[in-house]
């Protein structure tokens, strides 16, 4: 889309007044960001949505105030100041002085490596982190001030107004994002919480719980290489801001289930609520990770029907939005349950591109039998090995010893909590069979996806792979062949995906089975 003239000047480095090497732009929906080196610009756009209006400067500016003050409790470092936009005559859209035509936030660039989110996929995130996390974040509340005012927005309802609203905005997704089920299911779960606890939630507003939280804490907004800080605050509505210490605490332990990391979660609000001593919040924990779960979900939704969206974009936010969906159904449900998904199929039918990317849309561990075949024979991940059907490190007492070691990979990360995908062809009924009571002996949900394609793709695909020098998959056409021969499929075991149409098209498919 084209950009208003103002945004496009302020892409020309001289437009800023640290003259930087490089301007880069990055847009929500209700902002534009501009990185240099060593800064981050946010201007406010001129939008006016139900929760915000920016339509004018002076409302504008105000905000960009706002969200200094606000943002200077928990990242003092970062939040420098507001500038002022202005449009002199020697170049137009110069950075500060003159007549001011427009305002930014002014911050200091975090680096990529040092955001909680990045850390997570690198699993380079340690408990004793989020410990300090949580720390800083029982401090804060401790500190944040509250009054009759700000108790208001505790209320009976007020909440239930805000949980009202989420069904209204998600109605039209049923079908598409959120199943008929899951949305019945949570909303019934969302009304009998609020009336069986009526006293509960009075007794949080008597009590002081109700205060000038952060709004928005998850990982996204979270840097942990220089101390902790925490970013990137609701400014724009109080009725976001002002809550329950515990919806703030909730929103950081929803989505580290959501990147996987249901252990390091758990020890995020052991540890919190001791140090916020805080007896009762423990009792609202999963009703605020439903609400935070289904407000993200929302939000994803919104964002898959955007038109400025690209097509990878859209994918990305509709399984963003089903899993999120999925994980308010299990706190509705009693609590989180970590989910093995089994995505099966012969060589060629393009289960390990599916598996790799859930995984990576995901955040769940995915393990492989090619990784793990390779590992048990001390062969390089991407190097060939050739070996005729049943033979070498594909004979059945290789076989056996790769899937006992795949399901036991897979055992120990869902006693941890964790979910996993095991990518394996799984010809071997047998195999299947101890996957289903690994599973169950762990408490976890298990789901079967079993690709399939039309012959002639999965012959093409193999073909081009038997070209290619190296690779961590040796299946060729004759293995196919022969494993066709022995294949049952799954019997009924779980779902069918056609994995021949485009590879946006598979991965929807399949998170609708997966996460409906």
């Amino acid at each position: 889309m084209e950009l208003p003239p103002l945004i496009a000047a302020l892409l020309d480095p001289r437009a800023w007044p640290e003259r930087p090497s490089e301007v880069k732009l990055r847009q929500t929906h209700i902002s534009y960001l501009f990185f240099t080196p060593d800064f981050v610009y946010k201007i406010k756009k001129p939008v006016d949505f139900a929760f915000l209006d920016f339509t004018t400067l002076e409302k504008r500016k105000f905000f960009c105030d706002e969200e200094v003050r606000l943002n200077r409790r928990l990242a003092p470092s970062i939040y420098l100041g507001v500038v002022g936009i202005a449009a002199p005559e020697r170049f137009p859209f110069v950075a500060i002085g003159g007549d001011i035509i427009e305002y930014a936030v002014k911050m200091t660039r975090l680096p990529e490596e040092s955001i909680l989110e990045r850390a997570l996929s690198s699993g380079e995130v340690k408990k004793d982190v989020i410990i300090r996390i949580a720390h800083v974040i029982a401090e804060f509340h401790k500190r944040a001030p509250t009054s009759a005012y700000i108790s208001g927005f505790g209320s009976l309802e007020t909440i239930k107004k805000n949980t009202d609203e989420n069904f209204t905005q998600t109605r039209d997704f049923i079908g598409s994002t959120i199943s008929t089920g899951q949305y019945n299911a949570i909303r019934d779960y969302t009304g009998s919480f609020l009336e069986t606890n009526k006293d509960l939630f009075l007794r949080r507003v008597n009590e002081g719980f109700i205060k000038d939280c952060h709004g928005d804490i998850h990982c996204e907004h979270i840097s942990i290489t220089d101390g902790i800080n925490i970013f990137d605050c609701i400014e724009f509505n109080e009725r976001f801001r002002f809550s329950d210490t515990v919806a703030d605490i909730a929103f950081l332990a929803m989505d580290l289930d959501f990147e996987g990391r249901h252990d390091l979660s758990g020890a995020l609000t052991k540890e919190y609520f001791k140090e916020a001593f805080d007896r009762d919040g423990v009792k609202l924990l999963d009703f605020y990770k439903c609400y935070r779960a289904y407000v993200r979900g929302k939000v994803e939704g919104f964002k898959s029907r955007e038109a400025e969206v690209s097509e990878e974009d859209r994918t990305l936010a509709v399984i963003g939005a089903r899993y999120h969906f999925y994980l308010a159904r299990l706190y509705a449900a009693g609590g989180f349950r970590p989910v093995m998904i089994i995505i099966s199929g012969l060589s060629g039918t393009g289960k390990s591109t599916l598996a790799d990317r859930l995984s990576r849309a995901t955040k769940i561990r995915r393990v492989s039998s090619d990784f793990v075949r390779k590992d048990l024979a001390g062969v390089p991940l991407h190097e060939k090995r050739r070996e005729p059907f049943k033979k070498g490190i594909y004979s059945d007492e290789f076989t056996e010893m790769t899937y006992a070691a795949l399901i036991s990979e897979g055992v120990k990360l869902l006693r941890k909590r964790r979910s996993v995908i095991l990518d394996a062809t799984f010809l071997n009924p047998a195999h299947l069979d101890m996957a289903k009571e690994a599973a169950s002996k762990a408490g976890a949900r298990l789901v079967v996806i079993e690709c399939v394609a039309d012959e002639g793709v999965i012959k093409e695909r193999l073909e081009i792979r038997a070209t290619e020098p190296c690779g961590v998959s040796d299946a060729r056409w004759e293995v196919y062949l022969k494993q066709k021969g022995l294949y049952k499929g799954i019997a009924g075991e779980g779902f069918r995906v056609d994995t021949g149409k485009s590879a946006e098209g598979s991965l929807i498919e399949a998170t609708a089975k997966i996460f409906g």
